[in-house]
């Protein structure tokens, strides 16, 4: 019978998506509408597909309906995505507020915090940033120096934060703060405050890609209202732990998806008398990385049932987004080669919309390696939690 339903299910979903996809969106980079409202709005057709994914609750799929969502099993989500991957759609949706915020607050926030921001996130209409990073404290997180004051009716926040995707178009940022000097890990708390906030300065950083999509952003004696923290006071490490979980699940997901490298490599190189791509070299490449992305993509699915079966996959996290991130990176490659001297174009005139997109996307795509836990920390963490080795010997 479960079989039969999410057969049912999956024609559901294939027809609804074919009759409301806008097809200019097929299989084109998600990052862009993610990280500059500017962008997103200025596209009819994605406002559109917003909108009905909104409408129909897919957004959030997973969701409670209070809370904007569909309330869709497991198996019915992962069918959603995989249709939606079948046909070159992307979750408009699936941005910093979906993808971590969201499901931390479903844990650790109030009933109030929740019916207050959820909503908005599984519409797409609120968009969300996180405040982590600061020019002190990257790698060593704990080290951060937000102060979050308390003045009674109401918290003071001050400090900087950096590489923070997406705050010059963020309605809403969850920071994580000081409250507590004398403590480090234990002095920390998980705040949320509006971005429009007096006091709030947001200053973007162009990337090699040119990109602006990062940014650092200056709080300078921030009101913000008491009811606004996560949990309890100084007890946000935690949260922020629980959260990187989610992020990194997101990261690992959704890297060895995009349209086929083929039709491409047909019409730049050629084929031979039996039809193969001309350059066995180039075609060996090809095999080996669709084989790659195909294993990656129903491991990512294969673990998706384990974890709704109750089988813990955090130890998973770390090696998936490191796969992903590779798989990714080498599909960037191997486009750029493929367009030869089209594929370094930055500007018009001599090179189309196609050609300059896929040459920043293949320099953006350098930093998959390094965001959401750099390579080698994901490496580390894999190696304790998944591997069990013993930590490394500090020289004496």
């Amino acid at each position: 019978m479960q079989s039969n339903a999410l057969s049912t299910f999956r024609s559901e979903a294939r027809t609804w998506l074919e009759a409301n996809f806008t097809p200019s969106l097929a299989f084109k980079n998600p990052v862009p509408y993610q990280n500059d409202a500017a962008f997103a709005e200025a596209d009819a057709d994605w406002r559109l597909w917003r909108d009905r994914m909104a409408k129909q609750r897919w957004g959030a799929p997973g969701w409670p309906a209070i809370y904007g969502g569909a309330a869709l099993e497991g198996g019915d989500v992962r069918i959603l995505d995989e249709e939606m991957a079948r046909i070159g759609a992307f979750n408009p949706m699936k941005m910093t507020g979906y993808t971590m915020l969201g499901p931390t607050l479903m844990e650790y926030g109030t009933d109030a915090q929740k019916a207050r921001h959820l909503p908005g996130i599984a519409t797409g209409q609120v968009r969300w940033c996180q405040g982590f990073s600061e020019p002190g404290a990257g790698s060593d997180l704990a080290s951060l120096q937000t102060r979050c004051r308390d003045a009674g009716d109401h918290w003071v926040v001050d400090g900087q934060k950096v590489w923070t995707s997406g705050a010059n178009h963020a309605d809403w940022c969850f920071a994580l703060v000081r409250t507590d000097a004398a403590a480090k890990q234990r002095g920390i708390s998980f705040l949320l405050f509006d971005m429009r906030s007096p006091g709030v300065e947001t200053r973007p950083i162009t990337l090699i890609s040119g990109s602006t999509h990062f940014c650092e952003m200056f709080l300078n004696a921030v009101k913000v209202p008491k009811d606004n923290i996560v949990g309890r006071v100084n007890e946000g490490w935690g949260i922020a732990k629980r959260l990187l979980q989610f992020e990194r699940d997101s990261l690992s997901q959704g890297r060895g998806e995009g349209a086929s490298l083929l039709p491409l490599a047909q019409a730049r190189i050629g084929v031979d008398e039996a039809g193969r791509i001309a350059e066995p070299d180039v075609r060996a490449r090809l095999i080996r990385h669709n084989m790659r992305a195909q294993a990656y993509n129903l491991t990512i699915a294969r673990i998706g049932m384990e974890a709704k079966s109750g089988i813990s996959t955090d130890s998973m996290i770390p090696v998936l987004k490191n796969l992903g991130s590779d798989i990714a990176q080498e599909r960037a490659d191997l486009m750029r080669e493929l367009l030869g001297e089209q594929g370094v174009g930055w500007s018009s005139p001599g090179y189309s919309e196609e050609e300059i997109a896929a040459t920043r996307h293949w320099l953006h795509s350098r930093a998959f390696s390094i965001y959401g836990g750099s390579y080698e920390i994901q490496n580390n963490i894999a190696a304790k939690r998944t591997l069990a080795l013993p930590e490394p010997q500090q020289p004496r």
